[in-house]
């Protein structure tokens, strides 16, 4: 089995310039990890990673939420790779998988489409990459909002390098302590180098 670094560098996902990521910081480095969920098989191949080392410490959801849109198609394939890996537990019903979704201009996430968590439900939260947690820690505090009980959250990538806490277990297949800066302090930006923004158009045409 591939290892998760040599999957991401395999389909150019593993990227380097001027970045604006979504915590609002400015980073050399970038993880699209898009450019490897297109690909089922390794987003089976990562997801199923994820889900042995939770196995192995013993957490079991009912359902996997994933902030839109950066863990799209990360929630599947982790329900998917939770099922297939938990099929000899005790465990009967089926792990559902659901995307939170932003609300309108806001920060803020919904569950929305008619779809609902149960209280009392254990829910694993998902990101495909972690560099503060902002998002993960506004879903997990939407699942408690909505009865349902935060079980661990999971991510392919930490580019906080460990320092990212989120008071449940936090399981991830890439730990990095990549640089990031804010606007203020940005080298790049102070060498006249403007970033691009991951997942805008002109990021995707370069």
């Amino acid at each position: 089995m591939q290892s998760p670094e040599s999957i991401l560098k395999s389909v150019k996902a593993w990227q380097t310039g001027h970045f604006l990521l979504s915590s609002g910081l400015h980073s050399n480095e970038y993880m699209q990890c898009q450019k490897v969920l297109q690909y089922p098989s390794h987003g089976m191949t990562l997801a199923l990673l994820l889900a042995e080392k939770m196995k192995s410490s013993g957490i079991m959801p009912d359902v996997v939420v994933g902030p839109a849109l950066g863990a799209v198609h990360m929630e599947v394939f982790t329900a998917l790779a939770l099922n297939q890996v938990m099929k000899e537990s005790a465990k009967t019903a089926e792990i559902r998988a659901i995307f939170a979704e932003r609300e309108g201009g806001s920060n803020e996430f919904s569950i929305r489409r008619g779809i609902e968590l149960v209280p009392g439900e254990k829910v694993l939260v998902v990101e495909d990459v972690t560099t503060t947690g902002g998002s993960a820690k506004k879903v997990l505090n939407l699942v408690k909002e909505l009865g349902a009980t935060p079980v661990a959250v999971a991510a392919l990538i930490d580019r906080s390098g460990g320092k990212v806490e989120f008071g449940v277990p936090f399981f991830n297949l890439i730990s990095l302590n990549l640089e990031t800066w804010e606007e203020k302090n940005c080298p790049l930006c102070l060498s006249g180098s403007k970033p691009i923004k991951p997942g805008s158009t002109k990021f995707g045409n370069a």
